[in-house]
């Protein structure tokens, strides 16, 4: 019985803080940040943790966490290449480096959650990764031999111990990853937490700000804004509406034509961390392609229910195919579903209209009933969608322009939860430690390969996206076009 109710992203249902007043008016900054998901936020932290008498200025069109960073499943992976197959694809030199980067980032994310006292509903659960038709689950002891040996500890499942973890009739086998890599959080209550913690800090943050153009003077940036339409004045932030009623009042995409110059800021250098946003700054739309990604999220589950489908380590984790789901229980036992679909809707357009889309949500739900069927009667209480920034490698990539005075990190492709945290720092190293070793890693040197222009851009995607599928219905095997620019660095999947 799909229930479908609110469309607002699950962990921005709830009540919040009140937003932080609209920038109005003139003003200066050491360094300001465009964009207030996570890696504006931890950039802004890590910034004022290395240099606590800068002058930050954090600027969010709508509300923190709006884009991705309150969109996604909230599954942690330690893994700085989206994954270890990506990286050693495309950084096998230095994949070693980027395993012992990622692992150390994680475990200094999990310990700054604890030390700051952030109530995010952290679990550090291990990951689950299911093969829901058999000839995912050939080959799976070799690749667990493979994760062992670059640091990700894997226990192979046989068919029976895999269904032992989630009672589902279509599982064929499985990994399981211990803890210590893979973790669920509630990234709503995070990326509030985060933004608590840079106003500790000194960090002055203005949301409802919506920055419209940045002007390259002699010794730095004039940063120029407008204040969102739905901004409320400073100290009149209603409290009083639902928590969604707040969230429809906010979403980006209206501002066209609704809004007004509010003023600019003279900056010495700029972050740019709009993530799938950032088509506003028209030197970044070669380096990614927002995908837009569905999820569904249930009632809370019954004893019964719980009893029914097992799952008693609670791993976050997904399938094995390349268009894949991905899946996990919240704090209070409901299931989250989502991924599969992986859609670009053309011209690297980003727009509210987006953010539902009823084909995809059928389709999840369809395949929901499929792979626990027991749970025929559950209910979903949300639904929505979100863009991710996918680049042509799956993993961040890093820049800058206006002379150095602009830099950028973006493209996590849908993996970003933990690699933000570690972008993060190699911006900070990039405004205050430019000897640092970590900027001469080929993984942060070098770019993807670039995305052409439309009309190319939208026949690239799917002529990918079609590669991928016709592999998922012939066993995995994919064809040699594909297999050619992947090994060019070239892929595209959910």
């Amino acid at each position: 019985m799909p229930l479908f109710g609110s469309d607002t992203p699950f962990w921005l249902d709830r009540p919040t803080d009140a937003p932080e007043p609209p920038f109005e008016g003139e003003g200066k900054a050491d360094v300001v940040i465009v964009g207030g998901g996570f890696t504006g936020l931890w950039t802004a932290i890590q910034l004022k943790d290395a240099s606590p008498g800068a002058d930050i200025v954090l600027l969010e069109q709508a509300v923190v966490g709006y884009g991705a960073s309150g969109r996604n499943g909230g599954i942690i992976e330690a893994s700085l290449t989206h994954g270890l197959a990506n990286g050693l694809r495309h950084f096998p030199d230095e994949i070693d480096i980027l395993q012992a980067e990622g692992s150390r980032n994680y475990h200094e994310l999990v310990a700054f959650v604890r030390r700051e006292g952030i109530d995010c509903d952290l679990e550090e659960t291990g990951g689950l990764t299911l093969a829901t038709a058999p000839w995912q689950a050939d080959g799976l002891d070799e690749w667990a031999a493979v994760l062992t040996d670059h640091g990700e500890p894997a226990t192979v499942l046989s068919s029976s111990q895999a269904r032992a973890e989630i009672h589902s009739p279509i599982v064929f086998g499985g990994l399981r990853r211990p803890p210590g890599h893979d973790a669920n959080v509630d990234p709503g209550k995070l990326v509030r937490g985060l933004k608590r913690a840079a106003v500790a800090r000194g960090v002055r943050i203005h949301e409802g700000t919506r920055v419209t153009l940045l002007d390259e003077l002699d010794r730095g940036v004039r940063v120029r804004v407008a204040r969102s339409a739905s901004a409320s004045p400073a100290g009149s932030a209603s409290t009083s509406a639902s928590p969604s009623a707040r969230f429809r009042a906010w979403r980006p995409g209206q501002a066209d034509g609704r809004t007004r110059e509010s003023g600019s800021i003279r900056t010495k250098r700029v972050v740019v961390a709009t993530s799938a946003y950032s088509g506003w700054f028209r030197r970044l739309q070669t380096w990614f392609v927002p995908v837009y990604d569905y999820v569904l999220v249930s009632e809370p589950l019954t004893a019964e229910q719980m009893a029914a489908v097992g799952w008693e380590g609670r791993q976050g984790g997904g399938d094995a195919a390349n268009r894949f789901h991905y899946f996990r229980l919240t704090a209070d036992d409901r299931i989250l579903w989502g991924g599969y679909d992986a859609i670009y809707h053309g011209l690297n357009r980003v727009a509210p209209k987006f953010d539902a889309r009823p084909a995809s949500f059928r389709l999840l739900d369809q395949h929901f009933r499929a792979f626990l069927p027991q749970l025929d009667g559950l209910g979903w209480t949300h639904r929505w969608g979100g863009a991710i920034d996918t680049t042509s490698n799956f993993t961040v990539t890093f820049g800058n322009t206006m002379g150095g005075r602009v830099i950028y990190a973006l493209g996590y492709t849908g993996l970003g939860m933990a690699a933000s945290r570690w972008a993060a720092g190699v911006v900070r190293d990039m405004l205050v430690h430019p000897e640092a070793d970590v900027l001469r890693m080929r993984f942060v040197r070098t770019k993807p390969w670039p995305i052409p222009p439309e009309p190319l851009r939208s026949v690239g995607v799917a002529v990918l996206q079609r590669e991928y599928a016709r592999a998922d219905e012939h066993e995995g095997h994919k064809s040699r076009f594909l297999r050619t620019l992947e090994s060019m660095g070239i892929g595209f999947d959910s």
